[in-house]
């Protein structure tokens, strides 16, 4: 599957649990581990959880399985690895502290020599 009907595909499942704030930063030219971050809140460490194992169970429908599922266990950020395109649904407050969006948004990519 390709990167970008990924990322729709990761848009349309938290959107079918009703995800808040759902931001895509397209990173391609920032790094190339990576083509896109999804990044979304839920609104309780349940709602979290349960965001991103639908992103999870939705994409292993199209046989799409995640490389890794980090932060399951406490709920407050899960970060969700497909390769291409990487997932952070967190809580608000978790979110706001570590601003992904400013940090993976406002730079340019570095010069390489």
């Amino acid at each position: 599957m390709q990167a970008e009907q990924l990322k729709e595909l990761v848009v349309e499942a938290l959107d079918d649990l009703k995800a808040v704030n759902t931001v895509i930063l397209d990173v391609t030219e920032l790094t190339d581990v990576m083509d896109y971050l999804v990044i979304a809140s839920g609104t309780s460490n349940r709602h979290v959880k349960s965001l991103a194992s639908n992103v999870c169970m939705e994409a292993k429908k199209l046989g799409e399985r995640a490389i890794g599922v980090e932060g399951e266990d406490a709920g407050e950020w899960v970060l969700v690895d497909f390769g291409d395109v990487v997932v952070h649904v967190m809580l608000p407050a978790t979110r706001d502290f570590y601003d992904l969006e400013r940090l993976w948004g406002d730079h340019p990519r570095p010069q390489r020599d």
